[in-house]
């Protein structure tokens, strides 16, 4: 089984999700490394905000091929990540045949197959994703599914081949690079787990949150992304919120405060940009409350 990213060490791996603006530490570009190079998809777990989705992105980017994306939900069903049927298509066909005089007693069982032709056939993210080959599958928050569309999603990740009983089977002719993100809303099942090559993502260190922050906002001042990160780690550690704000939280924020024209963070600016920092009324109430304290 061929990977559609051609790739030669972990360095290059690093070098490449650099080049998009995406930092990532030995440990996880490894385990891509891995993933890539021995056809398994990766899994990728940690808290909201710390950069999993931004990884499938920046791999799609770096080699510049498509990133099909399945955002998923509770409730979220098969054939809302396979395929589906246009049906309005397939009445306005019947009707035109209708009219041509083609769907006569002898053209009915010819009309019948014409209705699942493939221009009739909606691609969901997981058909596109293999039609597409090379790609990237981002399949997101697949902690929010339940069991049932995991057991589906096993059977997928084990062949990259979907048959649909209209139409035939389809395969990738090469397999997409697949990648899992959980936020650990709960336990994902062990056998999709196997299935996968599993990496924690952290938050990370003051030095890679500034460096991520550079990367990603030139335009910010470095001694203003110095300290909305040293902020940023503080209430991480200290604030106890309800959510902790995450590397995107991060950047927002220093583009915000660039935006209101400040070269450093005091007090007023803090208090007038909190809305790119924390989206919970209570972490702004007591943000509100301490930043005296915290700015001093």
């Amino acid at each position: 089984m061929s990977a559609p990213i051609k790739v030669d060490d972990v360095g290059e791996i690093a070098d490449r999700l650099r080049s998009t603006g995406y930092l990532c530490g030995p440990d996880l570009a490894t385990t891509t490394y891995l993933a890539i190079r021995m056809g398994r998809p990766l899994l990728l777990e940690g808290e909201p905000g710390t950069g999993k989705t931004a990884l499938a992105e920046a791999l799609a980017d770096a080699w510049q091929v498509p990133l099909v994306r399945l955002q998923c939900y509770e409730g979220i069903d098969v054939t809302q990540a396979l395929y589906d049927w246009d049906f309005p298509r397939q009445v306005l066909h019947l009707r035109a045949m209708e009219a041509n005089g083609k769907a006569s007693s002898t053209g009915l069982e010819h009309a019948d197959k014409g209705l699942y032709d493939e221009r009739f056939l909606l691609a969901r993210p997981v058909l596109a994703a293999l039609q597409q080959s090379p790609s990237v599958l981002l399949i997101d928050e697949v902690d929010r599914a339940d069991d049932e569309f995991e057991a589906f999603l096993l059977e997928v990740l084990s062949t990259f081949q979907v048959t649909i009983p209209e139409f035939g089977t389809v395969s990738a002719a090469v397999p997409p690079v697949v990648v899992l993100t959980s936020n650990r809303t709960r336990e994902l099942h062990d056998a999709l787990k196997r299935r996968c090559l599993y990496h924690w993502v952290d938050h990370p260190s003051l030095d890679g949150e500034v460096a991520i922050v550079r990367s990603r906002a030139p335009e910010v001042s470095a001694s203003l992304v110095q300290q909305v990160a040293g902020f940023v780690q503080q209430l991480r550690e200290e604030a106890q919120l309800v959510k902790p704000p995450g590397v995107a939280e991060s950047l927002d924020w220093a583009r915000a405060l660039h935006h209101l024209g400040a070269t450093e963070l005091n007090l007023e600016n803090a208090a007038a940009s909190l809305g790119a920092l924390v989206k919970y009324r209570e972490d702004a109430d007591r943000l509100r409350a301490s930043l005296e304290s915290m700015l001093s």
